[in-house]
């Protein structure tokens, strides 16, 4: 049996360097964002709804998807943001089980599914555990003001547009604290795996 891991965080608290370690060991990982910049790929489904509903305005010359614009467009209208998920979330959603389902397939010890908004969007049925990978609020904002660049109040409000990571810990089947050192980080995951029973011949 495959168990099935949610990892998440919050902006700016490490997830990415978490899942660097999955990969290292060869645990599978399957990407929300990646998977979400595929599926708007010219000629996929969620690219031909979008070209319809919007319009090629929000298209570069080449033909792909202009994000920028697209986000323009939906930032401050919250009908249209509902329309552009519409389209999106559903065609993430099915590449993702449908990832998912062929490792499950080929017998592997553990999945990793790695969503960025794993709580916002309440997607707990897809797996068996959810990881968090978790820094101090105090941490996480001056991670985010020192890797954007960013000013205080910008950084705070991207931060207060996600749950916050200290409920997110409260709801976790397991934490990782990644205020320290990343071999720290990688320490807490191994035990956090073999706990979980997870056989991998690299940890």
């Amino acid at each position: 049996m495959s168990v099935i891991i949610g990892l998440t965080g919050s902006i700016a608290t490490g997830k990415s360097t978490v899942s660097k370690m999955f990969k290292e060991w060869e645990i599978p990982v399957v990407d929300a964002d990646q998977i979400a910049r595929n599926v708007v790929e010219p000629g996929e489904p969620a690219y031909n709804k979008i070209v319809k509903h919007f319009g090629e305005k929000v298209l570069y010359d080449n033909g792909t998807l202009n994000r920028k614009k697209l986000g323009e467009i939906v930032f401050g209208d919250e009908e249209e943001r509902k329309t552009l998920n519409g389209f999106i979330h559903p065609e993430i959603r099915k590449e993702m089980i449908r990832q998912r389902e062929e490792y499950v397939a080929a017998g592997e010890s553990a999945v990793v599914l790695d969503i960025p908004l794993l709580f916002e969007n309440k997607l707990f049925d897809y797996v068996d555990k959810v990881l968090v990978v978790y820094v101090d609020p105090d941490t996480q904002l001056e991670r985010l003001m020192e890797r954007d660049e960013t000013g205080q109040e910008e950084a705070l409000s991207r931060i207060q547009s996600q749950i916050s990571i200290t409920e997110k810990k409260d709801r976790a089947d397991a934490i990782i604290d990644n205020t320290g050192s990343v071999e720290k980080s990688k320490e807490q995951l191994k035990e956090i795996l073999q706990k979980w029973g997870i056989e991998n011949k690299n940890l």
